[in-house]
């Protein structure tokens, strides 16, 4: 195998599982591997080291071998300087560029390693003026120098903490109301520690916090301070005004469970309510709308974003109906999140997930086992799911936090 590589890696390779991995991804690709060093990190701080050559039978193998490798933290020994390219018209990036993952990134540039920012998955590396920066393909402009090829880059996975606050105990689907209860502890605990260090809790929600009773717990966390932004679409907003004007959500009455005579048009009516107001804020401020997420949002001054879509009624006044500003809008409320709640909504969760760096930890809370597995499958490997009805976690944590 004429082609090949040295290639290292270092951090908790084992906790993680990350060497395992780098093994079988050389396999994989029908390739070999010699270690030619290893050392094993023997303290909670101190991490391992790998130094691996790797051979494949042809360029085009040991190519795909590497940007394999560079995403599970292992990268080519002394590549030098990262390229560069310019970038010739807006929105347009040269083929080789170089797409990111959610991970920390470093890029080599002026002989010295420096460290990307805004760092999320499915962007470029723009370098200028000795910084780093992620952008989205949209936002590319002439003249941008982005980063091209697998050399000169580093990527950091996060890795499993040996003496970590939580998480292994969502690593399985859960069923049970006992360790529902143990997942809501937990979850408390992230939030109280989120919020100590400052950090951002942001809840992503869907309808189904609506649909299954779960209004009130989601509205005494944002009223105790404990969700700083919220994050949703126009179903969300609409049947959570139903349900604070009407008492009911899709025309069924919260209250027994039974169909409410015409309540079909009752969705319509709270839209039409909001328009006549003005907006969300303004049918507060009026004393029209006196309850629900919404509602305590605008009383304490929390952001919520409510992105459209095409299937949507109305929508409301406040819903953003341009795609791109709707992800600009979402992008700027996970600023400096530390923890992000996403409660029965696959398409925000997945949405979400995409924006986010690989440190900000995801709590996906659904009756549906799939979906915090296919928001993990995307690329938001942090994301670990709790299987629950999502008005009974929001009821729970509410309590456990109070």
């Amino acid at each position: 195998m004429p082609f090949q590589e040295v290639v290292e890696a270092e951090g908790h390779l084992i906790d993680s599982h990350i060497m395992e991995n780098i093994f079988d991804k050389v396999v994989e690709y029908s390739g070999r591997f010699e270690v030619e060093q290893f050392r094993i990190g023997r303290t909670n701080s101190e991490p391992s080291s790998l130094r691996l050559k790797v051979e494949t039978p042809d360029a085009a193998s040991l190519e795909r071998l590497l940007q394999s490798l560079l995403e599970l933290g292992c990268a080519p020994v002394d590549t030098g300087d990262a390229l560069l390219r310019e970038v010739e018209r807006d929105k347009c990036a040269p083929e080789d560029f170089y797409s990111t993952t959610n991970h920390h990134t470093l890029v080599r540039h002026g002989a010295k390693w420096i460290e990307v920012e805004n760092q999320r998955m499915d962007a470029m590396i723009v370098v200028a003026e000795g910084r780093a920066q992620c952008r989205r393909l949209r936002d590319l402009r002439a003249s941008d120098r982005i980063v091209v090829g697998l050399r000169g880059i580093r990527v950091v996975p996060e890795a499993k903490e040996r003496d970590r606050l939580a998480f292994a105990f969502m690593s399985n689907g859960i069923s049970s109301e006992r360790q529902v209860e143990t997942a809501v502890r937990q979850t408390a605990a992230l939030v109280t520690q989120a919020i100590e260090q400052k950090q951002r809790v942001v809840a992503v929600a869907g309808p189904v916090v609506v649909h299954t009773g779960g209004v009130a717990g989601l509205s005494a966390l944002i009223r105790n301070g404990y969700v700083q932004a919220v994050l949703s679409g126009n179903a969300l907003g609409v049947h959570d005004i139903e349900a604070a004007l009407f008492g009911t959500s899709l025309g069924v009455r919260l209250s027994d469970g039974r169909q409410e005579e015409h309540g079909h048009r009752n969705h319509m009516r709270a839209i039409n309510a909001v328009y006549h107001a003005g907006s969300v804020a303004c049918a507060v401020a009026s004393g029209r709308l006196q309850s629900g997420v919404l509602y305590e949002c605008v009383k304490a001054g929390i952001p919520f974003v409510l992105a459209g879509s095409l299937r949507d009624d109305g929508p409301l006044p406040d819903t953003i109906t341009d795609m791109n500003a709707a992800q600009d809008a979402y992008a700027a409320q996970l600023k400096g999140a530390g923890l992000v709640i996403c409660l029965g909504s696959m398409l925000h969760s997945i949405a979400t997930g995409n924006m986010l760096p690989s440190w900000v930890k995801i709590v996906c809370v659904d009756i549906n086992p799939s979906v915090a597995t296919k928001v993990s499958d995307r690329g938001t490997g942090q994301a670990v799911g709790v299987v629950a009805d999502v008005g009974l976690f929001l009821d729970l944590l509410s309590k456990a936090l109070a």
